[in-house]
């Protein structure tokens, strides 16, 4: 490409994104006006414990996650860690003897 050609497609492209811009700007001024743009408000409801304290509960407006943990757990990483080093015969940090 040439030089003027590349300041064509950088004027096109900025056009485009200052059409997108004010197209956003305005749209939200436009319901705003209107009345139709009212953000909601979250009503916070009371969040039960968990009977297992291995979990958590996170709570939004639109879903709710509940996050259980294994007991004595090994993380994947530590595991191939772990697999590795017993090949090449260095004692990683999860044997314990050093």
């Amino acid at each position: 490409m040439k030089f003027k050609d590349l300041l064509k497609w950088n004027a096109r492209v900025s056009a485009v994104y200052a059409i997108g811009i004010w197209t956003m700007i305005g749209s939200y001024a436009y319901l705003k006006y209107t009345g139709r743009c009212e953000v909601a408000l979250v009503k916070k409801e009371e969040v039960e414990e968990p009977q297992d304290p291995n979990q958590e509960v996170y709570e939004t407006a639109h879903s709710k996650t509940v996050i259980t943990y294994k007991k004595d757990f090994v993380p994947y990483t530590t595991r191939i860690y772990n697999l590795i080093s017993s090949f090449s015969g260095d004692r990683g940090a999860g044997d314990g003897n050093k």
